[in-house]
């Protein structure tokens, strides 16, 4: 039941008479009041619900803005009013409730959205919404007033709201082809204009703030739609597409006839009630004695222990993740308008629009995971794209090694929320998703530039694949994917796409490698370290072989651009550092090193940018080409600043001793990648994939082999032909549940349809059979996922390699090595007896190993345990109350010393580390901060031997000012003063005034 204050407000805003609406005097002071009840409603959101059951858009708002669009202040008001009420329910809310009591709300309120979106599915309303933004719009920049940008992006707004509003499965049981609600309502925005007024705010320059909004909006047009329907609007259908329906129906027409069989043989010539008894032998029943089957003997393939059994619950965590959504067809002059509006977007808009996001994205001026926005808009209409007529031009922007590297990135980010996140899993998955469509589409774009009959666009693809095919991360990321897949947080949907897009990155990838004698590739090494310092970073490799590929690289991507550099690189490079002290004009020598680095980076467009605005910013002497250069003549220039030996500045050593005390009180574990090259064989790259946790998601799509397109399905038999005949790894897929599936597809009555599938189960199952033959065991292995290891010893016999490697030692050797460790093994000072032992024997080639199962072997020790390399540092952690109150009196004994750290370490009788004794005195209260534990440096005194006069001390202050002295600044200040540190034995308390510095 409504408020009465609220009752009130919305009788005093009019009424509607037949198709007149009568609005009150207090019409406009009633919608603000209803704009203030909004913003004090409670949890549960009652206002909102209220209003919506009062249907106060229908009745009111929606007339007052169609008859009284004249009223600007009324007409903005209502605006307002609008937005705040068809604000998605998962914005007021938070999320989906949990609570049923909040469940119920949330599904209130959708519902009252869903009725607001099919009022708005009229012409009227967009009429009106269309006049009043393209009026607006026609403003200059100068006479657009404040108001006048918050009108537009409020009715922006209400769009994408009323946009956003998901369809109501129950009311809306439409079949393909035929006009939902949401059709309705993009029709509406064809017939009112509105989407011409997208389009031109998508192309405007001085239009370019609403770039995030127009995106939104068009994501939400296009939600039911996918690029190939709309590709294929209005035409006939292709041969291809025939050949596809001629298959589908000839799978369902012999499934089919093979029901007709089954049924014709299961009818028995007796009466079904004298269906009979028998008894089953070898099946045993509960006890001990044969199965009796009870009914017809044609059921009997089909019998089962488990019938008449409840089925067993899964588990919530266990179960499979849901898809997204179905997918339908909308009506057809929808789809066509919707064809005309992408093929009109990308000629004129696209480009543009994804470059606003892009920077928008990038400079962090967004909402939070506005960038699926981004994604989406790249893969729909690059998809689009290719599918109607392929024009590289059209989407140059997302077309670049900067747009497969953002992706990359964000897959591995959403794939770290999602394992962090886990409450909203589901969220980051589909995100994830996403980011591998766009990917996906990436690699789908290059492969069609590899068809192009342009020359130019063919070299575009070449630099392209060759620096995703050299970087590691771009390499080896569906091969981390396909391990990282889990079926419970990812759809059935993205497990296709992750294994069609691994399918044609690996096809790209040996079609390359095939037009190429060799291919170098990075290659990334993770070590672990101790830090015990700062490193200067690596540098780039120089040598001429490494400078001669990458100019290679280089020169290419610069011939494939056509010497042009996008609008980005073009205003925002700077060549010098504005916050140097170094002056403009010496900068000329750095600024040719930063031309250099980029080249080394193989950074080609970077590069160029630079040298080009060093010219425009040193014109004299012409040192970066002259004004009118020529591009042959840049490119010149460009290879001899690669070539050249530049003096190169080195950087400046700390200048702070605190920090290399504290510098060595790090004993944290840190990674340091190291980068080199190496030749890349496709061979063993392949290798990587043969591995349970790659091929187990392969085997679990192929189960739904009957439900895949045929594409997918040799994908599959693609990738499991690789593993089987290329690596003769075929043991891998010897699995119990992977023989019952092709036990299914050969019993198959469409097996006609999946002729690819057959044929590789058939060449599995003998090769099976025919290791089976020669190895008993074989039978039990199927029980069994198996590694490389178990592969091979599957095949090639159990304890091969063991026996391979087992050294052989002589009677004499044996005699040596007992004498020698009778002789050393109660010797003081040999922490480690192996390694002691080891440049005493005779036989130089015996290896650690070796020694330690001889040792073993020979009995002279229990096991290898006993022979364990001692680690370096040590591996007391606990601390005893005898040897807290030893650190304490040694403290106390040495805390006035030069190096109270090193005194104690020194004295201490259990050994320990220099972080784990900091740590001691710091939580015993000893010290109070680790600056105090740092080494006091000696210093030579001023003048000790000049003859000149001995230095004054400052006068003493006291502790109101030991914060300023704690102050690196203020210390430097004092030195550029002239006075100096205190001596080892003084304190900061006190300095030391050089005898020449005076004060007045």
């Amino acid at each position: 039941m409504m408020n009465c204050e609220l009752l009130a407000t919305c009788s005093a805003l009019g009424y509607l008479e037949g198709d007149t609406y009568h609005k009150e005097a207090d019409c406009l002071e009633s919608v603000k009041d209803l704009i203030r009840f909004l913003r004090h409603e409670d949890d549960t959101r009652d206002i909102r619900q209220q209003l919506g059951a009062g249907q106060i858009v229908q009745n009111d708002l929606l007339p007052i803005i169609i008859q009284h669009g004249q009223d600007k202040a009324l007409f903005d008001a209502c605006i307002r009013l609008m937005v705040n009420l068809t604000q998605p329910a998962m914005l007021c809310f938070g999320k989906v409730p949990d609570d049923p009591v909040f469940r119920h709300h949330f599904l209130l309120v959708t519902s009252h959205l869903q009725a607001y979106k099919e009022e708005f599915a009229g012409e009227a309303v967009f009429g009106i919404l269309s006049e009043t933004l393209y009026t607006l719009l026609q403003l200059d920049w100068e006479q657009r007033q404040e108001e006048d940008n918050l009108l537009i992006e409020r009715i922006l707004l209400l769009v994408r709201n009323v946009l956003h509003v998901p369809a109501d499965p129950c009311e809306e049981k439409k079949v393909d082809d035929d006009a939902s609600i949401h059709d309705r309502l993009l029709w509406a925005i064809h017939m009112s204009g509105f989407d011409d007024l997208i389009k031109f705010l998508a192309s405007a320059q001085s239009e370019q703030q609403w770039s995030m909004h127009v995106l939104e909006i068009i994501s939400l047009m296009f939600r039911d739609q996918t690029p190939e329907g709309l590709v294929s609007a209005g035409h006939a259908r292709s041969a291809e597409e025939k050949h596809r329906d001629t298959l589908e129906l000839e799978a369902l027409r012999q499934k089919e006839l093979a029901t007709k069989r089954s049924r014709t043989l299961q009818r028995g010539t007796r009466h079904s009630r004298f269906g009979g008894s028998y008894v089953v032998e070898g099946l045993k029943s509960i006890g001990d004695r044969d199965v009796i089957y009870h009914r017809n003997v044609h059921h009997f393939k089909n019998y089962t222990h488990d019938t008449g059994k409840a089925v067993r619950r899964v588990p919530k965590r266990n179960r499979q993740a849901r898809e997204c959504k179905d997918q339908r067809r909308s009506a057809l002059n929808v789809r066509l308008f919707l064809r005309e509006f992408c093929v009109d977007f990308l000629e004129n808009c696209y480009n543009r629009l994804m470059y606003l996001v892009k920077e928008s994205l990038i400079r962090e001026q967004t909402q939070q995971h506005d960038e699926t926005y981004y994604l989406w808009a790249l893969s729909f209409f690059m998809a689009f794209n290719r599918g109607n007529g392929f024009r590289a031009d059209l989407v140059s922007e997302t077309m670049s090694i900067r747009a497969f590297h953002y992706i990359e990135r964000n897959i591995t980010n959403y794939y770290e929320m999602m394992l962090t996140d886990r409450k909203e899993a589901t969220s980051w998955s589909r995100r994830m998703h996403l980011a591998l469509k766009a990917y996906q589409e990436l690699l789908l774009t290059v492969n069609e530039m590899d068809r192009s009959q342009d020359e130019s666009i063919r070299q575009s693809s070449s630099v392209i694949k060759s620096n995703i095919f050299y970087l590691m991360e771009y390499r080896e990321i569906f091969l981390t994917l396909l391990r990282k897949y889990d079926e419970t947080r990812q759809p059935h949907s993205y497990l296709i796409d992750l294994v069609e897009s691994t399918h044609l990155f690996l096809r790209m990838l040996e079609r390359f490698c095939k037009g190429r004698r060799s291919l170098m590739v990075q290659k990334k090494k993770v070590r672990r370290r101790r830090s015990r310092g700062k490193k200067k970073p690596s540098s780039p490799e120089t040598s001429p072989e490494a400078l001669v590929e990458t100019w290679k690289i280089v020169e290419e991507e610069l011939r494939a651009s056509a010497f042009q550099l996008s609008e980005s690189l073009t205003e925002n490079t700077v060549p010098f550092d504005a916050t140097s002290e170094t002056p403009l004009e010496d900068q000329k020598t750095e600024a040719m090193v930063r031309v250099q680095d980029a080249l080394l980076s193989r950074l080609a467009p970077e590069a160029l940018g630079l040298l080009r605005a060093a010219r425009e910013v040193w014109p004299e002497g012409d040192v970066f080409g002259s004004a009118d250069v020529e591009p042959e003549e840049e490119l010149e220039l460009l290879k001899q600043i690669l070539h050249a030996n530049l003096p190169r500045s080195s950087p400046p050593e700390p200048a702070e001793e605190e920090d290399e005390d504290a510098a060595e009180l790090e004993e944290d574990e840190l990674e340091s990648v190291q980068i080199s090259e190496k030749e890349f064989n496709f061979l063993d790259f392949i290798k990587r994939f043969s591995n349970p946790s790659v091929v187990r998601p392969y085997l679990h799509l192929l189960k739904s082999y009957s439900k895949n397109t045929p594409h997918t399905n040799h994908c599959i038999a693609r990738m499991l032909h690789r593993l089987a005949v290329d690596l003769k790894m075929e043991a891998q897929i010897f699995q119990l549940s992977v023989f019952n599936l092709f036990n299914k597809i050969l019993s198959d009555p469409a097996a006609a349809a999946y002729k690819e599938l057959v044929t590789f189960a058939k060449f599995v199952l003998n090769r099976f059979f025919s290791l089976a033959a020669q190895n008993n065991k074989a039978y039990v292995e199927l029980l069994f996922w198996k590694n490389v290891g178990a592969v091979r010893e599957m095949t090639e016999g159990y304890g091969i390699d063991r026996e391979e490697t087992k050294p052989s030692w002589t009677e004499v050797e044996e005699e040596e090595l007992r004498n020698l460790y009778e002789e050393h093994r109660h010797s003081e000072g040999v922490p480690d007896i192996v390694e002691t032992l080891l440049p005493l024997l005779s036989n130089s080639n015996r290896t650690r190993r070796h020694v330690v199962m001889q040792l073993v072997h020979m009995g002279l020790v229990e096991n290898a345990k006993a022979l364990k390399k001692p680690k370096k540092g040590t591996q007391i952690v606990l601390w005893t109350e005898e040897q807290e109150e030893e650190l304490q009196m040694l403290y106390e004994e040495y805390k006035d010393s030069d190096d109270v750290l090193g005194n104690l370490l020194k004295k201490l009788t259990a050994k320990r580390s220099r972080a784990r004794v900091v740590d001691k005195l710091l939580s015993m209260g000893l010290v109070s901060e680790r600056r105090q534990l740092y080494k006091k440096r000696s210093r030579s005194a001023h003048g000790k031997s000049s003859g000149k006069a001995m230095d004054v001390p400052f006068v003493p202050f006291g502790e109101e000012n030991a914060d300023a002295m704690e102050n690196k600044t203020f210390r430097r200040l004092l030195r550029k003063l002239g006075l100096r540190p205190p001596a080892n034995e003084q304190v900061w308390f006190s300095c030391v005034i050089f005898h020449h510095f005076s004060l007045f």
